[in-house]
């Protein structure tokens, strides 16, 4: 699923924990609004509503170094639309099994920021459009290891050197706001659409459709919403028709 048609794609999140399909606050154990059997029957339904693409978070991964690699399967079983899976990718060997699986993009954090040359090697073997960095800030500040460790730079300050090294795209998470449904600024997605040349999406906060329409204009080329379809305070039908504003 290439960003190159100039639309932004509207992307329902699938976040996996313990087997089952969660909705975190601000990404913190604990904090479940929402646990739903079935992962794979989830995203399903968001496939079957229209989604182009689904966005599937390993929380186990990310927070407790142990994979859903089973779920992920089942998921990739279930749907015939393309996943972007994302959480606890902490090995080259680990990134290429997810690759062979047919993952369409692989949304990689802590691994690329402390290891850049992993993103290279992955974007020279597997092609850029596969390989996302995914640059997640709280109070401005990039986050890492589950959101748990910041680095000393906004997003924007370190996007361009993850272009120059292979990245195809970007994945930006205001942890700030990030289940909240609260809103959001979009002034550090436009920072970061303008520092680079790559696709940028977009996630946290989004609770309404103004929010979807807010984003159609700053330039980023996809926007994941999670916790505002679990809650219906959006309805994804009414979310996918913003994929063709522009």
């Amino acid at each position: 699923m290439s960003f190159d048609d100039g639309k932004m794609l509207v992307i329902p999140a699938v976040d996996i924990k313990n087997g089952k399909c969660v909705q975190l606050v601000q990404g913190k154990p604990g904090t479940e609004q929402v646990i739903i059997e079935n992962p794979e029957k989830v995203a399903k339904k968001w496939e079957d509503e229209g989604a182009k693409i689904i966005h599937v978070i390993d929380l186990d991964g990310a927070l407790e170094s142990k994979d859903n690699l089973k779920t992920i399967k089942k998921i990739l079983n279930e749907v015939s639309v393309p996943i972007q899976l994302g959480g606890g990718i902490r090995s080259l060997e680990y990134a290429e099994k997810l690759l062979n699986l047919d993952i369409e993009r692989l949304i990689i954090g802590t691994m690329g920021l402390e290891k850049p040359d992993t993103i290279a090697k992955l974007s020279n073997d597997f092609g850029s459009e596969r390989i996302m960095i995914s640059l997640d800030s709280k109070d401005s500040q990039v986050v890492i290891k589950g959101w748990t460790e910041k680095i000393a730079k906004k997003p924007s300050e370190i996007s361009k050197k993850f272009e120059n090294i292979g990245a195809g795209s970007i994945l930006y998470t205001n942890v700030d706001v990030e289940g909240l449904l609260k809103g959001f600024d979009v002034t550090p997605a436009i920072e970061l659409v303008e520092s680079v040349n790559i696709p940028v999406v977009y996630a946290g906060g989004i609770t309404t459709l103004e929010d979807i329409k807010k984003l159609s204009s700053t330039g980023v080329k996809g926007v994941v919403i999670g916790s505002a379809i679990y809650k219906k305070k959006i309805n994804l039908k009414n979310a996918l028709k913003y994929q063709n504003i522009q």
